[in-house]
């Protein structure tokens, strides 16, 4: 099994009003402690953790048009949730909309982190995790799936998300054993 090429883990929208709040949903719980024995292999690893979360501003932003209010900035629910134990070592990137890339300092970071692969973990494939697989893939980065630790509404909107994943931008979809394997 090949090394991937210096990756860093993004974590997309795993706060608590995707996983238990206003947006939750079973399928967000259920990749919770997936999602956090990769970080900490990740970590252990010497693989940066990059939080890309909502965290938008009460009625101003486009996307509460259409989800409702949701991971307002200075909430609880904009917060992490405290399964996937933010460390001090890894990095929190607010993002206002769907990709963690638009309009934030997420590619300098990476770049000055000597990335090139990035691990898209969290929420939801076929939004969020989509938006800035897109923008990592345009930017330069190659872009890699953690199977287990991420999660759509429905079975369909994961899978689907994942195959557009796939045929548009290359990306591999691996286990959580594979992607530790390949640290």
């Amino acid at each position: 099994m090949n090394k991937l090429d210096k990756p860093a883990i993004l974590v997309v929208d795993m706060l608590n009003d995707f996983v238990t709040g206003s947006l939750g949903c079973d399928r967000a719980r259920d990749i919770v402690p997936a999602t956090a024995k990769l970080l900490d292999a990740a970590r252990a690893a010497g693989v940066p953790v990059v939080f890309c979360n909502d965290c938008h501003l009460p009625g101003i932003d486009r996307e509460l048009k259409i989800w409702g209010d949701h991971a307002i900035k200075g909430t609880p629910g904009a917060d992490v949730i405290p399964e996937l134990n933010v460390s001090e070592k890894d990095f929190v990137v607010p993002k206002r909309r769907y990709s963690g890339f638009f309009q934030t300092d997420l590619d300098i970071l990476l770049k000055e982190l000597g990335v090139h692969t990035v691990v898209i973990t969290g929420l939801h494939t076929h939004m969020c995790c989509r938006h800035t697989s897109a923008d990592a893939f345009c930017l330069g980065y190659d872009v890699v799936v953690a199977k287990e630790a991420t999660n759509s509404f429905t079975e369909a909107d994961y899978q689907g998300g994942l195959e557009y994943l796939k045929t548009c931008y290359g990306a591999e979809a691996y286990t959580n054993d594979e992607l530790i394997a390949m640290f």
